[in-house]
């Protein structure tokens, strides 16, 4: 049986929502998999709290290479002369790449520090016989095509692919499952196609997406030999929007919650306090006992 490891890249910022992830994981998801959280260094004294037997916390200093060197002022940026100026945003991405291709597990399960689960949560459901779950939304919206559309197109040319896909299939989300030895495999296809180390290559691209990249390399390069079966219901109930929610607003975006949803995400950059949808679980709770629901 193939073993799987969860994978969340975090910071000072979101060390509560952070911390109720870790909860929600204990608390949830049974037998515990291993959960490795990666933050700077200088944020190691914080989060340190959270390990565990099952959670490890890494450093981002310890998994890239020497060479990229974060700016002492500019947290959000770092310099190399191998790559333009990488945003923070990228290098997050670089790490989740590093981390799922040298990681004792076999499966990688991304979980950003923003998500926290609320149901009881089989990771068994993310298999079909050998085949792993692959999140991609074949139809996705106009306004998503558009906002995706660059992505695609660093990481077509990343793989060497001839065109676009013109379908834009979304593979953003929550709950992303990869393969180990895929995420090596299109690691070692990047670098052939570009003469580059992979990082070096991922870190010279403006606009990048792990997730579309990993999803591209998946359906179009290694495609029925990948061990992954397509699905586009989401796994978590998501608020994308930069807004704050109020408590009542956060009721209200309960309700919406499907049968299949597990966790919720509510965006860090909304400005939400975590304190005020910790409730949540224990609403679930209530909501099951009282009216079975």
């Amino acid at each position: 049986m193939e073993r799987l490891a969860i994978i969340t890249p975090s910071y000072a910022p979101d060390f509560e929502r952070c911390k109720l992830l870790c909860q929600s994981i204990k608390r949830f998801i049974n037998p515990h998999p291993r959960h490795y959280i990666i933050v700077d260094a200088d944020d190691l004294e914080l989060f340190s709290s959270l390990e565990s037997e099952h959670t490890t916390i890494l450093t981002l200093e310890s998994i890239i290479p020497s060479w990229l060197i974060k700016l002492p002022l500019k947290r959000n940026f770092w310099v190399s002369w191998k790559t333009i100026p990488i945003r923070g945003w990228i290098i997050q991405q670089i790490i989740k790449i590093s981390v799922a291709q040298q990681m004792e597990e076999d499966i990688a399960m991304f979980v950003d520090s923003d998500v926290f689960f609320i149901r009881d949560f089989d990771v068994q459901h993310l298999f079909k016989g050998d085949k792993t779950r692959l999140f991609c939304d074949a139809q996705g919206n106009e306004v998503q095509k558009k906002m995706h559309l660059k992505w695609h197109q660093s990481a077509t040319k990343l793989l060497g692919l001839e065109a676009v896909n013109p379908e834009i299939p979304d593979y953003i989300g929550n709950l992303i499952t990869w393969k180990k030895k895929h995420v090596q495999q299109m690691c070692s296809h990047i670098e052939n196609v570009t003469g580059k180390n992979w990082m070096v290559a991922v870190g010279n691209s403006w606009h990048f997406s792990e997730y579309t990249l990993y999803g591209t390399f998946i359906q179009q390069i290694l495609k029925e030999k990948s061990e992954h079966y397509s699905e586009a219901n989401t796994l978590s109930l998501d608020y994308w929007l930069e807004e704050s929610l109020s408590r009542e607003e956060i009721r209200d975006f309960r309700t919406h919650l499907e049968p299949h949803q597990v966790a919720i995400m509510i965006s860090a950059k909304s400005g939400t306090p975590p304190e005020s949808y910790m409730w949540l679980q224990s609403y679930d709770e209530v909501c099951q006992l009282f009216y079975g629901l």
